[in-house]
């Protein structure tokens, strides 16, 4: 490849450069072949040239642009180098020389120091090392001077705020779930001793209605008996038969010829005397106005006007009248029509 001739910058605008036109201005003047080239300084208006065809264009504001990268660069390494030192603390695993390059880091100037003088000497900005970027008054007092450390304090005091309120929160709950099911047992407890107390007061309720009602039939067989002691019934109530002209009104109770007939309920003998188709007949009148008749006596003990008590003798069992063998032939009137005397009997308290 043939060489440029030698150029001055008097012809620089004048020749062609190869088949490509007039050479360009802004590429600076022709470079020449036999004279060797100077110290480059980006500050000038010159460039060296490029040779072959392709040649790149000199960027403006490239001093500004350059300082700024490499601002930025070292920016992140300062922060990079303070952060894995202070979280090393030149344990294992920490890289050689790290150190002392951040170290070195930690007083690089910010942008202000760097572009303040114009003559290159120092600047009056306030110098702030790398590493101190984003600490706050509580790190600070804290203790915690580096960036790098600092930012770990923070995320730690986080997650552990973070882990300290999930607990919170959890016992909390686990407090109201526990308050609930101590409710829902205490109201569970209440109704079951609710039910408890109603089953209690039924029990004693029914335990008191048997003693009133035990009491009761008690004193009646304290004050009634049975007419006699020992007997078969023969004919009951309300039965149909050839010796009767209506149904039967009374209940016959079968007995020897002589069996005392014992008074059923003290009271006042209204009758004692022969009743015809009943025979000899005793009537006894109780305090409430109801009778009983003792027919087909063989004979009388008491007279009328008499006063009897429970189980005083009124008379012998027979068989006078309209009878058919020996039997008392027993009738209760609570008013003018009789009345089954073995129910009356019962509900009096006796077992028949």
């Amino acid at each position: 490849m043939a060489s440029n001739r030698h150029a001055s910058l008097e012809d620089t605008h004048q020749d062609t450069y190869g088949s490509y036109g007039p050479y360009p201005a802004y590429y600076g003047p022709k470079a020449v072949e036999d004279e060797p080239f100077g110290e480059w300084n980006p500050s000038e208006d010159t460039v060296r040239p490029v040779r072959g065809r392709h040649r790149v264009a000199r960027q403006r504001g490239g001093t500004m642009a350059r300082s700024r990268a490499v601002l930025g660069v070292g920016v992140i390494a300062a922060v990079g180098a303070g952060g894995m030192a202070t979280a090393n603390e030149n344990g294992p695993g920490s890289v050689p020389g790290m150190d002392a390059a951040a170290d070195k880091m930690t007083t690089i100037p910010l942008v202000g120091g760097l572009i303040a003088g114009s003559g290159g000497g120092e600047s009056d900005a306030t110098v702030t090392p790398f590493t101190g970027a984003g600490i706050t008054a509580a790190d600070t007092e804290a203790g915690h001077t580096d960036a790098g450390e600092a930012l770990r304090a923070r995320i730690l005091q986080q997650a552990d705020q973070q882990e300290a309120t999930a607990e919170a929160e959890a016992r909390t709950a686990a407090l109201e779930a526990a308050q609930a099911d101590a409710a829902e047992a205490a109201a569970a407890t209440a109704e079951a001793e609710r039910a408890a107390e109603e089953e209690r007061r039924r029990q004693e309720e029914e335990e008191r209605r048997q003693r009133e009602e035990e009491e009761r039939l008690r004193q009646l067989r304290a004050s009634y008996a049975l007419p006699l002691s020992d007997f078969r019934i023969s004919t009951y109530f309300g039965e149909s038969g050839s010796m009767w002209q209506t149904t039967h009104t009374g209940t016959d109770f079968a007995a020897s010829t002589g069996t005392p007939v014992k008074n059923v309920h003290t009271g006042v003998v209204q009758e004692a005397a022969w009743a015809g188709s009943y025979g000899y007949r005793v009537i006894v009148e109780l305090e409430d106005g109801t009778e009983v008749w003792y027919c087909h006596l063989s004979s009388m003990n008491v007279s009328a006007g008499q006063e009897v008590t429970t189980g005083d003798t009124v008379g012998l069992v027979g068989s006078t009248g309209n009878s058919s063998g020996p039997h008392l032939h027993l009738e209760v009137r609570p008013g003018d029509t009789a009345i089954d005397p073995l129910p009356w009997l019962r509900d009096k308290g006796l077992t028949i």
